[in-house]
């Protein structure tokens, strides 16, 4: 993480709690896809598999090419606010999945 901005920092903490919010998703969507066998449940599975992909490569690109931001702090301050409103969509989307 050498280089990185506090800002950077904070997005990556947050891409990587995503993904931990998306596997948890994918266990419990997974388990139900077995048992109900419904399409809402599979379009559930796609949809954290999308994401889960989309947050990994932006790991990626936060540790081995974080030069691509480092040029803006606005570009960097928007990256981190996008990465935090997902963060509370999942957290509140994995609160509800769990109850």
């Amino acid at each position: 993480m050498t280089g990185m901005t506090p800002m950077m920092t904070a997005a990556s903490a947050l891409s990587g709690l995503n993904v931990v919010l998306l596997i948890a998703l994918l266990v419990v969507w997974g388990r139900n896809y077995r048992t109900f066998r419904t399409r809402l449940t599979l379009g559930l599975i796609g949809f954290a598999l999308v994401l889960l992909v989309e947050n990994a490569v932006a790991l990626f690109f936060f540790f081995d090419m974080g030069m691509l931001y480092a040029g803006s702090t606005a570009v960097q301050s928007t990256v981190l606010a996008m990465r935090a409103l997902q963060c509370v969509a999942l957290s509140s989307l994995t609160v509800v999945t769990v109850r």
